[in-house]
């Protein structure tokens, strides 16, 4: 509908400076002669919408203005509320369970209108990985250091007195993104990986600017190799292949098997307990180094219970 469309970027235009009129149309999946229309009808409606041309060019809403009345339906009410009983199954959070709790005071929702439920369990990885959150998570909020030994990859373990950033859960695991005292550098470290936690209490040395800019730029320049595997699937274990790896189909067969292709972090080990498990439901066609890696893994295990 046109009206939920006007709404719509009037919120898109609110929460940035200046948006071109090919990024409204394509968010909005409309031709930039409609956006320029739904500019006029909001000028019209009183919206102070401000127009600039030139390669940087595009319209912005004045600073001056303010939205005054409510906005946000039931359905929107419903989805905030799925999202944060989702964080909530993630782990512990009294700021979390009070917001939760504000909205669906504010909302008045009642239980049985939700009907998308999502549980982030998975992501609990023990105790003390909860408590590690929590701790890391208040440093983050008071901008101060801590201190914890770091085992890495390759086995090799150090103490590190960081300044912590963001957490960030991501490849089935829990990451901290800080600032290493010692490297003078951006590291990510791996929850699971940490001991001793303790927070040395220093204020931040450092004006570390945009997180989520940090964060994903950190991310885009991660050092971990990725590797191509082609795997034969039997037609048996379809579902479970395609759930747990979800890799690229490649070619079907007439009797119901397939080979398909996946791009994984070549140290990371799960997705590689995952090959193993699958059993003979899956064959390695290449690279030739996994191949050879599980068979020195399948004589390990043989040994182990050869007696």
């Amino acid at each position: 509908m046109k009206i939920d469309r006007l709404i719509g970027i009037t919120m898109y235009l609110l929460n940035r400076d200046v948006v071109p009129a090919k990024e409204l149309a394509e968010r909005f999946e409309v031709s930039v002669r409609t956006i320029v229309r739904d500019i006029g009808a909001l000028a019209i409606a009183g919206i102070p919408i401000s127009s600039s041309t030139g390669a940087s060019g595009g319209y912005e809403i004045l600073d001056t203005f303010k939205l005054n009345k409510q906005i946000i339906t039931m359905d929107d009410y419903l989805f905030l509320i799925t999202a944060l009983k989702g964080m909530c199954s993630a782990y512990d959070s009294k700021k979390i369970n009070a917001t939760l709790e504000k909205l669906l005071t504010a909302g008045r929702c009642e239980a049985e209108e939700q009907r998308v439920f999502i549980d982030f369990g998975v992501v609990r990885e023990g105790d003390s990985i909860a408590e590690y959150v929590r701790q890391i998570e208040e440093a983050i909020h008071d901008k101060v250091t801590v201190e914890f030994r770091y085992t890495d990859g390759a086995g090799r373990q150090s103490r590190r007195r960081v300044e912590p950033l963001a957490l960030h859960y991501r490849w089935y695991a829990w990451y901290l993104l800080a600032y290493c005292t010692d490297k003078n550098d951006y590291r990510f470290f791996k929850l699971n990986r940490m001991e001793n936690i303790t927070v040395a209490g220093e204020l931040f040395s450092h004006a570390h600017g945009n997180i989520p800019e940090l964060l994903e730029r950190q991310w885009s320049s991660d050092g971990r190799r990725c590797c191509r595997v082609k795997l034969l699937c039997k037609a048996q274990a379809r579902a479970p292949v395609i759930e747990y790896l979800k890799g690229e189909i490649m070619e079907e067969h007439a009797n119901g098997d397939f080979i398909m292709a996946m791009y994984v972090p070549e140290n990371e080990r799960m997705w590689f307990s995952l090959l193993l498990g699958f059993g003979d439901a899956v064959t390695v066609l290449e690279p030739r180094e996994v191949v050879e890696r599980i068979k020195e893994k399948i004589a390990e295990i043989q040994s182990i219970y050869k007696n």
